[in-house]
């Protein structure tokens, strides 16, 4: 694998990965996991979930939070700054009222919703432009969540594969752990956080294909890619419990909250 010291400058490499995924919105859409209910139903507990509220899917992708949150019977808006990604989350959810749009520039009226939730994505934003946007079209009282889904790696065999999907872009994206990836400005009172357990089916090929959208996939060139596949791949069909048919693969969703002085 290439050294740390002979990667392209990190900035430009990051902004890279926070572009790539437009190109590949169908993989994505087929390979990553949803979110727990449980999840998402404590992130809106501060503001009367179950009942029926104004959600905010920001930087929503595909529109995977989106789906679980149209199931929990919410009126959501989803706003996400890739035409692709867009197009994709229409396709899947149709009927949901989407937006093009960024964390820094949203297109909502002030105080327009009681909730943001953000999945998989808070740590592509820019937080001394985002916050303040975000808490303008927060009603007071309402919250801010940030949701992300890693693959459990305190199961040896999960930790494995993760390491034998690494590539050259590999640690360049954010800070280590979710809990790093919001910060409290005067706009917000101090986080909660909770951990969910969480699992979705894969088989050896589909999770490689899942690796794949990694933006530490997107960026690098394609043989890099098919070689980092392989190596997933190839370790999956030597392990008894992944060889053959379909597994859980374990999860961990890290969920964040944070109120609307």
């Amino acid at each position: 694998m290439t050294r740390a010291e002979d990667r392209p400058d990190d900035a430009d490499l990051r902004a890279r990965r926070a572009k790539s995924f437009g190109a590949h919105a169908f993989a994505y859409a087929e390979h990553r996991p949803d979110y727990p209910v449980e999840a998402v139903r404590w992130a809106l507990e501060p503001v009367g979930s179950p009942v029926q509220l104004e959600v905010l899917d920001l930087a929503a992708g595909t529109g995977k939070l989106t789906g679980v949150l149209l199931g929990e019977g919410h009126r959501v808006t989803a706003v996400e700054p890739d035409e692709g990604m867009l197009s994709e989350l229409v396709r899947r959810c149709r009927g949901v009222r989407a937006l093009p749009g960024s964390a820094e520039r949203i297109p909502l009226t002030d105080g327009e919703v009681d909730a943001v939730l953000v999945g998989q994505a808070f740590h592509w934003f820019d937080p001394e432009r985002a916050l303040p946007e975000i808490a303008r079209v927060l009603r007071p009282g309402g919250v801010l969540a940030g949701l992300w889904n890693e693959e459990d790696g305190g199961v040896p065999w999960v930790a494995e594969v993760k390491r034998r999907a690494e590539t050259s872009a590999s640690g360049t994206d954010a800070p280590s752990a979710p809990a790093e990836w919001m910060v409290v400005d005067e706009h917000f009172t101090a986080e909660e956080t909770a951990l969910f357990p969480h699992s979705f089916r894969r088989t050896a090929e589909t999770l490689a294909e899942t690796l794949g959208t990694y933006s530490q996939a997107l960026v690098v060139s394609e043989r890099e890619r098919a070689e980092a596949r392989r190596r997933t791949t190839d370790f999956l069909l030597s392990r008894e419990e992944t060889r053959e048919g379909e597994f859980d693969v374990p999860l961990l969703t890290h969920v964040k909250r944070q109120i609307r002085v």
